[in-house]
């Protein structure tokens, strides 16, 4: 009987745990997914759903959604990854007074999904924070004074010519077409080596082997940072339970064929290359890490834009034979066959590659 009656008072208690579990389990998630949201809620923006956020918008409509927030919410808006929120910054003034100004008045920066799925790049200067972010930022704020980079001119020259060549033996190949994209990727790559850190990658002087090999890893690493369902899984897992991603991307990064395993493997081969490149200077001040990321941050940071830039520069003058007679008439008109212009001749003596510049900037 006593058995009995022990059961029956569990049978009696088993709703209500289950309906105090329950609760427990509603309100834990309740916090987990929209705790986030809570700090930033007074920015406009569109609604989001439970879990995936805006996801179905970017699905939709791609890096255009942006455009398309900013015009309908104004220059400052939010934008949901999942359960992660971003505050978009989509004006010139309005990103130069937050990057530049009053970056190191925000201490609570976030990693994306993409970048905490990337140790190569969690430690780069964008995403340090505190004393190590000051010290980094003090190291490398002298290779972008005007007078230095003045000085960089006939360096850049160097690679210019280069990249010149590589284009005319591409030209009189078998079938005479020129991968412009890729040759401009090569050329930034290379004036950053230079010009930053002293290294000449010589990739503007060869088209296979280990040059070959370095830009594919270079471009792999930038295109795997993506803000989308396309990235690697534990990526995407990120963008709905970051708890769960860290152990995601340790466990697939050893299943090999998985785009982890590809990722961790291609930043472990960049990382040993960038180790080559450590200047004395960095290694007394910085870990290993944190110099390697910061490294690599000037590359992904300035090569594949400038590379977008040339190339897009290139087809849009090809469609105005007007403006590029005129560029080619100035450029020719500067000086003889292999005169090297100095920042000062750069800036006064060539006012309409300047306004083309500024055009072609606005349609790119």
């Amino acid at each position: 009987m006593e058995v009995a009656g022990d059961a029956a008072r569990e049978a009696l208690w088993l709703p209500y745990i289950s309906t105090v579990a329950c609760c427990a389990a509603g309100v834990f998630s309740l916090l987990y997914f929209y705790a986030p949201y809570w700090g930033v809620r007074g920015v406009p923006g569109p609604p989001a759903l439970p879990v995936v956020g805006h996801l179905p918008l970017l699905a939709r409509y791609g890096p255009d959604v942006f455009s398309l927030l900013a015009k309908k919410y104004g220059p400052i808006f939010r934008f949901h990854l999942g359960r992660q929120p971003l505050v978009i910054v989509a004006d010139p003034e309005l990103c130069r007074e937050v990057g530049v100004r009053q970056f190191k008045s925000i201490p609570n920066r976030s990693l994306p999904a993409p970048i905490a799925g990337s140790p190569l790049h969690q430690q780069g200067l964008f995403f340090t924070k505190g004393e190590r972010w000051s010290a980094m930022r003090n190291t490398i704020i002298s290779l972008y004074q005007p007078s230095h980079l003045a000085g960089l001119v006939p360096t850049m020259q160097r690679c210019v010519e280069r990249f010149a060549e590589a284009v005319l033996t591409s030209a009189d190949g078998e079938y005479g077409d020129v991968d412009f994209a890729d040759l401009s990727l090569k050329l930034a790559t290379d004036v950053i080596g230079q010009a930053a850190f002293g290294v000449d990658f010589g990739l503007t002087s060869s088209s296979g082997g280990e040059a070959a090999e370095f830009i594919r890893e270079h471009v792999h690493s930038t295109t795997s940072l993506k803000m989308d369902l396309s990235a690697p899984l534990s990526v995407a897992l990120g963008l709905v339970a970051p708890a769960l991603q860290g152990p995601a991307r340790r466990l697939l990064g050893r299943v090999p064929g998985t785009a982890d395993w590809r990722v961790a493997r291609t930043n472990a081969r960049l990382r040993a290359r960038l180790d080559e490149i450590r200047s004395a200077a960095l290694r007394e001040l910085l870990t290993p890490d944190h110099v390697s990321a910061l490294t690599y941050e000037h590359l992904l940071a300035g090569s594949a834009t400038t590379a977008f830039t040339l190339a897009s520069a290139v087809y849009l003058v090809a469609g105005h034979p007007e403006v590029e007679a005129k560029l080619v008439e100035e450029v020719d008109r500067f000086g003889p066959p292999g005169a090297v212009p100095t920042a000062e001749d750069l800036q006064s003596k060539f006012p309409y590659l300047d306004q083309a510049s500024i055009e072609l900037h606005l349609n790119i």
